[in-house]
């Protein structure tokens, strides 16, 4: 399949924002691994059990990566065979519960963006900017409630024109990925049928997603050198890194 997107077939691209856009998959990667291995450690010490250690390639990839926060952490905790009280979205970061570890997790991400920054990828600004140029909407479609933030310390918040985050899966009540309901959201607000929209995604939930929201493309991006697994969730086609793609104009319909 050619590695190009045009503007005769598509009028829409909607893309993750942490390891897709931006250099940040990794921050949540280690938050999730920094915050998981505290509880783990204490709940082991407790009980007079193995300390068994977070993975931060298996455990994330398989658990965590592209999903609301809290789906997140009880999906992890499950394929331990821990149950928490659930709590609620507000719950202090130290409580021990699902909405409790969940803040504590957001608490680190944010401060890390806060002190160092965010670093968006080269060939990603590139595609942006391509995609901007031959007069595609764009839309970000993440989990993450750290979005906004995130956008504004990369500086790029001004090439979308919708933004569908945790925040909103939150107010809308949507179910997150690997369920299409956000890339759904995003291609309603933006007007377009899924079948003219792209989704760009580097988590197996994501490509899941687009898979089963029936986009007329789904591309996976494979910065773990995960191209065959992206593939068996739902990626038509993978690349590396954005740059690999070219974008075309074309008469639109």
């Amino acid at each position: 399949m050619s590695e190009t997107i045009t503007r005769d077939q598509y009028d829409a691209v909607l893309l993750d924002l942490d390891g897709v856009i931006t250099d940040t998959a990794s921050i949540h990667a280690a938050c999730w691994k920094q915050m998981f291995d505290e509880y783990l450690q204490k709940r082991a010490m407790q009980r007079g059990e193995a300390f068994l250690p977070f993975d931060p390639a298996t455990d994330y990839r398989l658990y965590v990566d592209g999903k609301p926060r809290f789906d997140g952490v009880r999906d992890f905790l499950t394929s331990r065979g821990i149950q928490l009280p659930e709590g609620s979205p507000h719950d202090p970061p130290e409580a021990e519960t699902v909405g409790g570890l969940g803040n504590r997790k957001n608490d680190l991400v944010n401060k890390i963006i806060e002190d160092a920054g965010v670093e968006p990828y080269e060939g990603s600004v590139k595609l942006l900017h391509q995609l901007r140029h031959q007069g595609f909407k764009i839309a970000v479609v993440t989990s993450s409630q750290n979005c906004a933030a995130v956008l504004r310390a990369a500086k790029l918040d001004a090439f979308f024109d919708m933004r569908v985050d945790g925040n909103t899966i939150l107010a809308e009540h949507l179910a997150g990925k690997p369920a299409p309901d956000t890339f759904l959201m995003a291609a309603k607000l933006l007007g377009v049928q899924p079948s003219r929209a792209v989704v760009i995604e580097d988590a197996l939930s994501g490509v899941e997603a687009g898979s089963s929201g029936n986009f007329g493309l789904v591309i996976g991006v494979a910065r773990k050198g995960n191209a065959d697994e992206l593939r068996r969730h739902g990626a038509h086609l993978v690349v590396n890194d954005l740059g690999e793609l070219a974008v075309l104009g074309g008469t639109a319909r």
